[in-house]
């Protein structure tokens, strides 16, 4: 098992230092409106996505944090959905998406347990992904893995399976990566509680982070900057 890496490591990147310090100013310049329209997005996505697709695809489930070496609550109802998917033969082919986050297990090691003793088919063709650490490695080595099966130019399109306060960071960095990603929620319907509304602020922030970043980077013609996300 690789050893576990902060995804808060990036904080040590000059590149996404930079990308901080515009969203900073953009946010204060604009009195907080900017912060806002990105809260309002990540709202809309959240409350908007389907929950399964409209034709069998590849599925793509993020990880989250274990406990115990266990899925916790958010990441079991991502693989609830799976299972659903599986029953109604939306898909045949699942990808578990991430590493060790502190225990002796990965993510996707812990997801792939968890369906097993839940009942999952037999026929599902599932594959582990147990070395990424964050969203954008998530999705940078599902690409890859994608890559290596398809005899085709284009990449398949994907179910990108996550909790719906994930999705429109996830969908942003899918897109960037040339993925064509359809979001598919994990719980029915948002919960309107206060955990809720704080994991959509903070995914807010996250989205215009990113969002914001990769824009001044195109303005200004920051090529390395902006090929962080490739």
């Amino acid at each position: 098992m690789p050893p576990a890496r902060s995804p808060w490591r990036y904080l040590r990147d000059h590149d996404i230092q930079h990308a901080g310090v515009v969203t900073v100013l953009a946010v204060v310049l604009s009195g907080g409106l900017v912060w806002l329209g990105y809260l309002i997005h990540v709202c809309r996505v959240a409350a908007c996505s389907p929950l399964a697709p409209r034709r069998r695809m590849i599925t793509l489930v993020l990880g989250r944090r274990l406990e115990n070496d266990a899925p916790e609550r958010d990441y079991q109802l991502r693989l609830h959905r799976v299972l659903t998917l599986a029953e109604q033969r939306q898909t045949d082919h699942v990808l578990l998406l991430g590493g060790c986050s502190g225990g002796q297990c990965s993510e996707a090691a812990a997801g792939h347990a968890w369906l097993q003793q839940h009942g999952l088919s037999t026929e599902v063709w599932v594959e582990l992904e147990p070395d990424s650490v964050d969203s954008l490695e998530n999705l940078r080595h599902a690409r890859r893995l994608l890559q290596t099966q398809t005899e085709q130019a284009e990449l398949p399109p994907v179910a990108l399976v996550t909790s719906r306060y994930h999705l429109a960071r996830c969908l942003l960095l899918a897109r960037r990566l040339g993925l064509d990603a359809v979001p598919i929620a994990a719980e029915p319907a948002i919960p309107w509680h206060a955990r809720y509304l704080g994991l959509l602020l903070v995914e807010a922030g996250f989205v215009m982070w990113t969002d914001l970043g990769l824009r001044w980077a195109q303005l200004i013609g920051h090529r390395r900057m902006r090929d962080r996300i490739r």
